[in-house]
């Protein structure tokens, strides 16, 4: 059973340190508990297949959860390893679970994946953006810079007329004369 380490000499010793932590918060009580049950948790937890750098953060996660429901224990139910090693192998649960969920989520995020490109697909998007290439550089100058503007620099309708100097009736017609000359050149692409 417990050492004489800290004070501990028996399983009363680490209740006494529990309701200690639970009245009155004393760090030095839960200090004595997190030396001599951390490499206890981790190695039990070790030993049930949890990688080393799991097995101490389950640990630590388990000494804070003792640190946070110290109230709760009550040395009449329960002796205080047990109490502890419950909570730890409740967490180590948790984490199972989460992985396992995080495994089926990621699993169910793939089918919403796109499937690959064929070399097909690949050919005719090549030339579908020539066309498009093509029938932008028919429009006439004036339509062009407004299309540029709005469409590939983002601009707004008004910011563009003040940047050209024009009229906003004017930059509208012109970016709808260029939208129905793609239209009529590109109408078998939609």
């Amino acid at each position: 059973m417990p050492t004489e380490a800290n004070g501990i000499k028996n399983a009363a010793d680490l209740a006494r340190l529990i309701e200690a932590v639970a009245a009155t918060r004393d760090r030095e009580a839960f200090a004595a508990l997190f030396d001599y049950f951390a490499p206890r948790i981790k190695s039990v937890l070790m030993r049930s297949n949890t990688p080393p750098a799991a097995a101490e953060e389950l640990a630590q996660e388990a000494m804070l959860t003792v640190w946070s429901k110290a109230a709760q224990f009550d040395r009449t139910r329960a002796g205080a390893p047990a109490w502890i090693f419950t909570i730890a192998r409740n967490l180590r649960i948790d984490a199972v679970r989460r992985e396992q969920r995080a495994k089926v989520l990621d699993l169910e995020s793939t089918e919403f994946l796109e499937p690959p490109q064929q070399p097909d697909d690949e050919l005719d998007a090549g030339e579908r953006e020539q066309r498009v290439r093509r029938a932008i550089s028919a429009l006439p100058d004036d339509q062009l810079k407004v299309m540029r503007l709005s469409f590939f620099e983002g601009k707004a309708h008004g910011d563009i007329a003040l940047e050209l100097q024009l009229p906003l009736g004017t930059v509208k017609s012109r970016i709808r004369l260029a939208m129905n000359r793609l239209r009529d050149l590109l109408g078998d692409l939609t």
